[in-house]
């Protein structure tokens, strides 16, 4: 499968996820089974990556635990219906509307901050930031330029949200202008077919990202701080998980990611069209004083043997 059908499928899966989500469907053995940890994971490379280590750990460990595609609002209303036990990829405070109201409900609970100083803006490439667009204020001067468009992720996506609720207060004078929403693979097609061409695209950036290699690109100043500066990545549950699986919730609270690591999960599965899977267990098998780190007093599903020696034993078998 190409990386083209694969994000298609990815992106049809994520719709029909969401279509049965929100219909309230059980799709999964999840919501029957309290012993399968599932991972709910937006279509992003970063997230895809990050959930299939957590998911190949706890395999390991002697769980059941898959991964489930689907929207970021999908994915809180399986949460809420515990029919999804985590989602590894809230951010604040892009998602904060979102989460705070999930929480104030008591449908979910921030487990732990899973990634720190993340970013997530508008950007622009650096011949348009050379040609004098260095802040979101500098846009409308620069508007047929950029067709009155800018470029987002999926319907529904913080970032979406966040510029639509400009357009429509006028911030930034950005009224009359539009959001393309697409899919990620989409949106990035998009950018490199106008940085090809040398033409004006304002887009969504965020790193950790391959992007952020790949791309001779520049964020956007915010002076009115509608985006809320630099990210926190978020890992969250329903309220009563943690006491349920207090063993699993601890190397989860434990599972901090450095953004150099991410980036290069991203790389390896998005830039370099790498399955998933194999990304994951080569950087286990290649990272195992970090992988130690996050099962620090963590134990196998029998609550016996010591985590780290489990996963240790399982990398040392499968090489």
């Amino acid at each position: 499968m190409t990386r083209m059908q694969s994000s298609l499928y990815s992106v049809l899966r994520v719709l029909l996820t969401t279509a049965l989500l929100i219909a309230g469907t059980s799709f999964t053995t999840a919501s029957a089974q309290s012993d399968t940890i599932t991972f709910g994971a937006p279509p992003w490379p970063g997230i895809t990556v990050k959930s299939e280590v957590a998911r190949q750990i706890l395999l390991d460990l002697g769980y059941d635990a898959e991964v489930m595609n689907a929207s970021t609002q999908a994915i809180m209303k399986g949460i809420a219906k515990k029919q999804i036990q985590v989602d590894m990829a809230l951010w604040r405070p892009q998602h904060n509307e979102l989460l705070d109201k999930a929480i104030d409900k008591g449908e979910a609970v921030a487990l732990t901050s899973n990634l720190r100083d993340a970013l997530y803006t508008m950007a622009v490439p650096e011949y348009v930031w050379d040609a004098g667009v260095h802040s979101f204020r500098d846009l409308d001067r620069y508007a047929d330029k950029f067709d009155h468009k800018m470029y987002g992720l999926e319907a529904g996506m913080a970032g979406n949200e966040i510029m639509w609720k400009a357009i429509k207060s006028d911030t930034y004078s950005l009224s009359g202008w539009k959001v393309v929403p697409s899919s990620e693979p989409g949106m990035l097609a998009q950018v490199q077919h106008s940085m090809d061409k040398k033409e004006w695209i304002v887009f969504q950036g965020w790193q950790p990202h391959w992007m952020n290699v790949e791309f001779d690109m520049k964020y956007l100043e915010d002076p009115e701080g509608i985006w809320g500066g630099p990210s926190t990545i978020y890992t969250v549950t329903y309220p009563e998980f943690p006491d349920e699986n207090p063993n699993v919730a601890r190397f989860l609270r434990q599972m901090q990611v450095p953004k150099e690591v991410q980036s290069r999960w991203i790389l390896e599965y998005s830039h370099n069209d790498r399955p998933a899977d194999e990304v994951a267990r080569e950087w286990i098998g290649d990272n195992r004083g970090l992988v130690a780190q996050w099962l620090d007093g963590v134990k196998a599903a029998d609550l016996k043997r010591p985590a780290a020696d489990v996963v240790a034993a399982a990398m040392a078998h499968s090489q």
